[in-house]
């Protein structure tokens, strides 16, 4: 299983604590984890302060080599889809083709009314959206040539997020990988199981291709005080030990989950040590299994 990780803690409050995640990305690649991830919030609110997905993957992509980059997920419907097919296959281009697109529709209306887009009819934009982006970063007769072409042929892995059918059915029509948040193995067995029966409907065999299963997970180190309180119960439960999480992450790893993506709710000087501790007691395990 790979393990990525948020190259800033849970919820950050204000602006001074994103001021090390390119130390963080550094520390995280060093350490051997296989990606960071960067959420999309264009307002601040009550889930803290945000950075614009692409700028800090890309800040990230210049100070570290090796390490991949996932946007965990932007916002899709809020941006214009030519935008976004040039901008990420530029990211693409200049990380060496580290840049995976992890995409949502949204689900704060606030954000899409400060940018003047309308909230209603988001899903089926995001269909929309990816079909262009995809077919511009396979470019072609009959296709404009962006800026930029991506490194990676025929684009960026795509990861779609949501637990609706309409997600799910998004990620069967549009996506490399479905990206969930928050499951146990029951519930991922049960998504498995949706999208077999959905891409059954679809004539799509989520099979063939593959089409991975990854998801966004919440981590308490033990011996670590929560800034925030996570929301649901963390990985490894409300008491977690070293051999909890990699307990479930086993769980996880047998009902199909090929990426797991941890925010960690410590506070910000802390967060050195914890990414250290997930290094040793989790990364050095599950990632050879």
């Amino acid at each position: 299983m790979r393990i990525g990780v948020a190259p800033h803690r849970l919820w950050p409050a204000g602006e001074h604590e994103l001021d090390g995640v390119l130390e963080t990305a550094r520390t995280a690649e060093e350490l051997g984890f296989d990606h960071v991830i960067a959420s999309s919030h264009l307002l601040a609110g009550n889930l803290g302060v945000t950075p614009d997905p692409l700028v800090l993957l890309s800040a990230v992509a210049g100070a570290t080599s090796r390490i991949g980059l996932v946007s965990s997920v932007l916002i899709l419907p809020l941006y214009n889809p030519v935008v976004i097919a040039h901008q990420t296959a530029t990211l693409d281009r200049l990380s060496g083709g580290r840049f995976t697109l992890g995409v949502g529709t949204g689900w704060d209306a606030e954000e899409f009314a400060a940018a003047g887009v309308p909230f209603a009819g988001r899903g089926g934009r995001a269909d929309e959206q990816l079909a262009v982006v995809r077919r511009l970063w396979r470019g072609g007769e009959g296709q404009p040539r962006l800026g930029v072409r991506p490194r990676t042929d025929g684009g960026p892995e795509v990861w779609v997020g949501g637990h609706s059918d309409a997600a799910l059915r998004r990620a069967l029509r549009h996506g490399d990988a479905w990206h969930g948040a928050g499951l146990d193995a029951a519930g991922l067995t049960e998504v498995r199981d949706r999208l077999a029966a959905l891409g059954e409907e679809a004539g799509r065999d989520p099979a063939m291709p593959p089409l991975e299963l990854t998801a966004g997970q919440f981590l308490l180190p033990p011996g670590f005080a929560a800034a925030v309180p996570p929301p649901g119960r963390p990985l490894g439960g409300a008491e977690a030990t070293a051999e909890s999480v990699r307990e479930e992450l086993g769980q996880l790893a047998d009902a199909g989950l090929a990426a797991c993506s941890l925010w960690l709710p410590v506070a910000t000087d802390a967060l050195p040590d914890a990414l250290a501790w997930v290094a040793d007691e989790v990364v050095a395990h599950v990632s050879k299994e």
